[in-house]
């Protein structure tokens, strides 16, 4: 996920709007049509009243609490498509690794990365040998691990999994590590809602799965909460199955280039690698991009775009890989939450460079109204 330059972020008019205090309640993400004052930032396209400020429920993480020592442990890392250097999900599992190194004294972390086109029994034996050599925990980056780990766990009942992305396995030593990314998606909706000059918007996903639909879900919600004129260009680059679609940056430039040229200038992807081709068509199309997993906009591989991302949707992966392994250092998985969702920060949305601070507080707003659950956000999406 990658590169757009901000071009215009300017003030816009405050025009009419609609009055409509409950409307972020509705799960469609309509709203009604009494008149009020825009609220701040974005544009005219905006309709619905500005949510009431609310402080957010306090935050909890494996991480809080004395320090720990990961020193006897060594982790084996089994990246997903893209590996560590896709500025994105396997960049943030990478981080957590990172932070266990530097606060928990982590010292052995071996690394394996998938192959867009790997048979099953590739990722099988790259489990299988890092259990072997005596790696403990394994974190496996992503849902299509899923079958190997069942397989190898059941092997190797002494070693702990973990797995980001699915909770399918009942195994005792695995542990599912997921997340509410439609929340945090519903806020990147929002955000594309109110800077977008056209009233008219795009989401890019990289592949078709279930898990990407609820990134997509709270985009649409999201964005149609706040405006009720919104029209959003909604498209994937590839089918379930074929995982290409989280690296071919050449085909997500071209499918947001699509969306632009059908006049969409705030583009939101869930692509992984192919978000670099996103934010590329987003800087050549003078429109603006929200990145997605980490905060792309201070991501050295996509730099150069840096100024048109304006935003990122934080799916805090480095959060729960780092909980995960201190929770295994203490002794004690019960701490870990069974969600990583707005309530614990596992998601969330990016600052950096400045781009969202006039509309921080709406934000904040529909967070903290998401985390009270005054507002419900689905994970299939409602077209």
């Amino acid at each position: 996920m990658r590169r757009m330059r901000g071009t215009a972020l300017a003030a816009v008019t405050m025009a009419g709007v609609l009055a409509l205090a409950g409307c972020a309640k509705d799960s469609s993400g309509g709203s009604s049509n009494n008149s009020a004052a825009p609220s701040s930032g974005g544009s005219d396209c905006v309709t619905a009243q500005k949510p009431p400020a609310a402080p957010a429920a306090t935050s909890s993480s494996a991480a809080a609490g004395g320090k720990v020592d990961g020193s006897q442990l060594k982790i084996g890392l089994a990246f997903d498509v893209g590996g560590r250097g896709d500025a994105s999900f396997n960049d943030a599992a990478a981080a957590g690794t990172d932070k266990a190194k530097s606060d928990l004294g982590v010292t052995t972390v071996n690394e394996s990365t998938a192959s867009a086109s790997e048979a099953e029994s590739a990722k099988q034996q790259r489990l299988d040998q890092m259990a072997s050599q005596g790696l403990n925990p394994i974190v496996a980056v992503g849902f299509a691990y899923a079958d190997s780990v069942k397989a190898v766990a059941a092997k190797y009942p002494n070693t702990k999994f973990a797995i980001v992305d699915d909770d399918s396995i009942t195994l005792p030593n695995v542990t599912p590590l997921v997340f509410a990314e439609e929340q945090g998606s519903f806020l990147a909706g929002v955000a594309a809602a109110y800077k977008s000059k056209s009233c008219h918007i795009g989401f890019v996903g990289g592949v078709n799965t279930p898990l990407i639909q609820k990134f997509e879900a709270g985009f649409l919600q999201g964005a149609k909460t706040v405006s009720s004129k919104i029209k959003i260009e909604d498209e994937y680059l590839t089918p379930a199955g074929d995982f290409s679609g989280f690296q071919d940056p050449p085909k997500g430039n071209a499918k947001a280039a699509a969306e632009i040229a059908k006049g969409a200038d705030v583009i939101y992807h869930a692509a992984g690698a192919s978000g670099k081709g996103v934010f590329d068509a987003a800087k050549a199309g003078n429109a603006l991009a929200i990145g997605v997993d980490s905060d792309q906009y201070n991501q050295k591989t996509v730099a150069a775009d840096k100024d048109v991302i304006i935003t990122s949707m934080l799916k805090r992966v480095d959060v729960a890989v780092f909980d995960y392994i201190q929770a295994v250092a203490k002794g004690d998985l019960t701490v870990l939450p069974k969600r990583f969702d707005l309530k614990v920060d596992g998601v969330g949305y990016a600052t950096s460079g400045g781009k969202v601070d006039d509309i921080k507080d709406v934000l904040d707003g529909y967070k903290a109204q998401i985390i009270s659950g005054a507002i419900t956000v689905s994970d299939k999406p409602q077209k």
